[in-house]
């Protein structure tokens, strides 16, 4: 049977795959973790649940609540923050659980659970897997004054996070002009009010949820908007958050998108000439363009690789002892401030970085020069033969051979989705075109349901 938990959580269509009843099974399940770690052995435990603005985030995060209180846990509902707000109180405030519903980037049909443990952190694959061993398990249930009580607290919340925020970054962007695409999304009103409150001017775009309307041909998925609102606003520059805010992307003031990559080589040279960046070293994943890397390597900057997934970056970033990392899709981890992958963060760095330097977003983003790269997803195979299939590893390894030191070939299952990723990059378009098109035909052809 497939793992419950894939790379960032529970994710699935929402009253279908994730539905009320698991979120309370995961809220008594995730209970009962808690108490048999020990951690809170004499305590009442404290959780705190935060969601993204979609509709099915209003049933799933009282079902979820239901469940955690029904275990005896009191619970705190601070309603719609982003994922990393959840992280940071978390880790900041005297709580032992941190719970996210959210799908992230993923279309408002679906829905997600994550969870943080007591710090900020994700969870641990092991921890996530006691959970799911418990479900429907038989429990005794605490009865009496020994349930967990529900209470909301927004205000408060969305304060502590903002004031993190502007503290982590400062609030000297007076005088530069941003624009904004909220994704209609968890960031909707926290990232302009941190923005405004660290001195810039914010052009807003996406900012007006209807439960409906999250990632809906706007934010870090479709930022064609936000490229036409920064050239029309004379803004600086432009940034584009997901559906939770965990990732950022950009877009210099010519209307080019600046991504993940391309982010954190600009922040990586930065912080190395600061001394900020422990050892020197910037942790990405293998979805990485090689751009990046040789860029790295110029700047005398080291890197460590890992499987997708921020949270994998995130534990070698911790095994290492080193403070930047995060992928290309705009996920960024600032160590010395942050748990997780911060949107609004990374966009507060950027702008202070344009603002001490002087300097462009375009310009600054120079310093990584992409490869030419081409990802292609192919639905409707079984994915957990795309590593084993010795017809698809002899396809890859001509290709491989092909492109030389030149290029490179990346296939992956989905973490998420049911489908197969295909990543080619070569030193021409053209070259990592019929790559990608020709895996991709291999791997429908082998593995097709």
């Amino acid at each position: 049977m497939a793992r419950l938990f894939g790379t960032d959580g529970v994710r699935g269509l929402a009253n279908r795959h994730v539905t009320a009843e698991l979120a309370l099974d995961l809220g008594v399940a995730a209970a009962r973790q808690l108490a048999a770690s020990g951690d809170v052995a004499g305590r009442r435990p404290r959780a705190v649940i935060g969601r993204d603005t979609r509709i099915s985030g209003e049933f799933l995060s009282s079902a979820i609540a239901a469940g955690l209180a029904s275990a005896g846990v009191d619970v705190t509902q601070v309603g719609v923050l982003p994922t990393p707000g959840v992280a940071h109180l978390t880790a900041s405030t005297d709580v032992d659980l941190g719970v996210v519903i959210s799908a992230s980037h993923n279309p408002m049909p679906d829905n997600g659970i994550k969870f943080f443990a007591r710090g900020g952190f994700k969870l641990e694959d092991g921890i996530e897997d006691e959970i799911e061993a418990r479900l429907g398990t038989a429990w005794d249930r605490p009865v009496g004054g020994d349930v967990g009580r529900i209470t909301a607290e927004t205000t408060l919340a969305d304060r502590n996070y903002i004031d993190h925020l502007v503290g982590a970054a400062g609030d000297h962007l007076r005088g530069l002009r941003i624009a904004v695409d909220c994704a209609n999304g968890a960031a909707s009103d926290i990232a302009p009010l941190a923005l405004r409150e660290a001195g810039a001017d914010v052009v807003v775009i996406n900012a007006s949820p209807d439960g409906r309307n999250i990632n809906q041909a706007c934010g870090s998925t479709h930022p064609e908007q936000l490229q036409a609102v920064t050239v029309a606003s004379g803004a600086a520059f432009g940034v584009a958050y997901d559906g939770d805010a965990d990732r950022c992307l950009a877009v210099d003031h010519t209307g080019g998108i600046v991504d993940g990559d391309q982010i954190m080589g600009l922040l990586a040279t930065a912080m190395k000439e600061a001394g900020t960046l422990a050892g020197d070293t910037l942790v990405v994943t293998v979805m990485s363009n090689l751009g990046l890397l040789l860029a790295m390597r110029r700047a005398g900057i080291a890197t460590v690789q890992t499987g997708v997934g921020d949270r994998y970056v995130l534990e070698a970033m911790r095994a290492g002892g080193y403070t930047l990392g995060g992928e290309q899709s705009g996920h960024v981890i600032s160590a010395r401030h942050a748990t997780t992958g911060d949107g609004v963060l990374t966009s507060l760095m950027l702008a202070a970085r344009v603002v001490a330097t002087g300097r462009t977003l375009a310009d600054l983003a120079s310093v990584v020069t992409r490869l030419p790269q081409v990802l292609v997803n192919v639905p409707g195979v079984d994915k957990t033969r795309a590593s084993s299939d010795e017809g698809i590893s002899d396809a890859v390894a001509a290709v491989e051979a092909e492109l030389g030191e030149t290029g490179r070939v990346l296939l992956r299952p989905s973490g998420t989705e049911s489908l197969v990723r295909v990543m080619v990059e070569a030193g021409t378009q053209e070259q990592a075109d019929a790559a990608a098109s020709r895996l991709a035909g291999v791997v429908h052809e082998r593995l097709a349901l």
